[in-house]
């Protein structure tokens, strides 16, 4: 008798989780299903299988959805750049700032995101000091920020960069030096430690703040308001006026699934490479 309930601890346990996704995932997802086969007859929406809302949905706004995917993936690319970097700094250089550093990567989650977005607007406003300096290098001709594809990309870099930052860093932090010293010991040069043992361990951090970074950001609509214009609009704003400003919900449901959909295969394929080459490395190092 103990020894069952022993055996069953794990499953109570999983209980509440279960249920949370249960009430709050799987049932909206099921309903949202059901919308998305629903006619869109103006104020009624009668369940008719109308399949065609997904056809619609590729063939309507495929512009959106190349641009978003775009976007997130410039964004998430240039947060690996700037996250890695900044995330060993702290793992090994920062010393007794560790934290504080830690701290500042984190600030900006004590302001809400929409305040954070919105004081961009400031900041690539046409009349300020950071548009001149960019006007003098030749980055903005036209004295001109706002409304741009970069001024999208800047807004998802600054909101979603500490995502990337702290997987990595927690990554990092876990490395066992001894193994870079042991690198350096079988004459091994800096960098060739580096790219032979610390990328390779670090690589599931790398590979989570990756995911973290690109399915919200391919999914943000806030920075493509604030931040663009009518011709930089990701599928986010797509959903977010069909659902809220056309009332369209049967196509507004099609275009979350497909969008829900394509995220999946994308992020599938990506841990089917990124993550057996983060594996092969830290088995390799082991060895």
């Amino acid at each position: 008798m103990a020894a069952l309930k022993r055996r069953g601890i794990p499953y109570a346990l999983l209980l509440p989780g279960t249920a949370w996704l249960i009430v709050f995932f799987l049932i909206p997802l099921y309903f949202m299903g059901r919308l998305s086969l629903n006619v869109n007859l103006g104020t009624y929406y009668p369940f008719d299988w109308h399949w065609q809302n997904y056809s619609d949905a590729l063939s309507l706004y495929d512009t959106q959805f190349v641009r978003s995917f775009i976007y997130s993936g410039l964004a998430t690319l240039i947060c690996l750049l700037l996250a890695y970097p900044l995330a060993y700094t702290i793992a090994f250089k920062a010393g007794r700032w560790r934290h504080a550093l830690l701290l500042a990567v984190i600030a900006p989650f004590f302001v809400t995101y929409l305040i954070r977005t919105i004081s961009w607007v400031t900041i690539l406003s046409d009349e300020s000091p950071v548009v001149d300096v960019l006007h003098a290098i030749g980055l903005a001709p036209d004295h001109r920020v706002l409304a741009t594809a970069p001024a999208v990309i800047s807004g998802l870099v600054y909101n979603y960069l500490p995502f990337m930052v702290l997987p990595i860093y927690a990554s990092l932090e876990r490395l066992d030096m001894r193994l870079v010293e042991a690198a350096k010991d079988l004459y091994s040069n800096a960098a060739t430690a580096f790219f032979k043992v610390t990328l390779p361990l670090s690589a599931p951090g790398v590979v989570a703040g990756t995911l973290l970074t690109f399915i919200p950001a391919t999914g943000d609509y806030v920075n493509a308001a604030f931040l663009g214009g009518t011709d930089n609009q990701m599928i986010g704003n797509v959903i977010q006026s069909l659902y809220l400003k056309q009332s369209d919900y049967p196509a507004a449901a099609a275009l979350s699934f497909v969008l829900m959909a394509i995220i999946l295969i994308i992020v599938l394929i990506y841990i089917r490479f990124a993550g057996s080459e983060a594996l092969m490395g830290e088995e390799a190092a082991k060895a």
